[in-house]
């Protein structure tokens, strides 16, 4: 159970789907962009807000049981992840994130862990997450190291699309992985679709972001869909009901009892 709650806190913190639809349709590209300079500008700049609380519905599809959640996000520009969750109306879990890793319990089994983000990696099956990419996937913006170089970009009426020409390779813990990539942005810059592939593996993640709306001074997708393919499949739905700047108390600490659950 452990690792679900921490699943869940992650990868919704994972700031950020009652959307079931699916992915976002696919753009059939058709005309290749000469200058790509200003479109890599644009999808780069990073998210324009210093606090920002989110109410979330989650729902996850893994093949076990686990009841819908409600959770608040709260995040605080490049400093720190911080989420609780709530099911049938009883406290399960909180947990926090910093750019030095992440720490989480739950009231279940009385366990909590602290790691770094090499289990957020694990969860997610790939090996570039840090805490500014984790921040960017909550909140819609690119989250993957990439460079103009590296992609093709095609635009036609729907939007634009990006496809790596080459496998990306990112390296982590004297491991080095390699991916294909693929993104799909409207034609308002808001990413609509992430899908990578382990080249060297049968793994693949895919991300996608619906419904966005115009929040202060930024847009925020109000449902993200997140489907793992790999030895298991995990589909996980989030509904953004509500976001807010106000700033909030976080506190975290670890109820006394609690067994720490080493991380492998």
């Amino acid at each position: 159970m452990l690792k679900k709650i921490v699943f869940l806190f992650i990868i919704v913190s994972l700031s950020s789907c009652k959307t079931k639809t699916g992915a976002a349709n696919p753009i059939n590209t058709n005309a290749e962009i000469a200058s790509t300079s200003a479109f890599f500008k644009k999808i780069k700049e990073q998210p324009n807000f210093q606090t920002l609380k989110i109410n979330t519905r989650i729902d996850v599809q893994n093949g076990n049981f686990i009841p819908p959640l409600d959770a608040t996000i709260y995040i605080e520009k490049d400093q720190k992840v911080w989420m609780n969750m709530v099911a049938i109306f009883l406290n399960v879990g909180r947990g926090i994130a910093t750019p030095a890793g992440i720490k989480g319990y739950e009231k279940w089994n009385k366990t909590y862990i602290e790691s770094d983000f090499t289990y957020l990696n694990n969860l997610l099956q790939v090996n570039f997450i840090d805490f500014s990419s984790l921040q960017n996937l909550l909140v819609g913006k690119t989250f993957i190291p990439i460079e103009q170089k590296d992609f093709t970009l095609t635009k036609n009426a729907q939007g634009f699309a990006l496809n790596s020409t080459k496998n990306l390779q990112f390296e982590n813990n004297g491991q080095t992985s390699e991916y294909k990539v693929s993104m799909i942005y409207s034609s308002d810059f808001d990413l609509m679709q992430v899908k990578l592939m382990d080249q060297n593996k049968t793994n693949e993640l895919e991300i996608s972001y619906l419904n966005w709306v115009s929040f202060e001074e930024m847009k925020l997708p109000r449902n993200v869909k997140i489907n793992i393919k790999g030895s298991k499949t995990s589909e996980i739905f989030l509904e953004n009901t509500r976001f807010e700047s106000s700033k909030i108390e976080t506190p975290y600490s670890v109820p006394n009892n609690y067994t720490k659950t080493e991380i492998r």
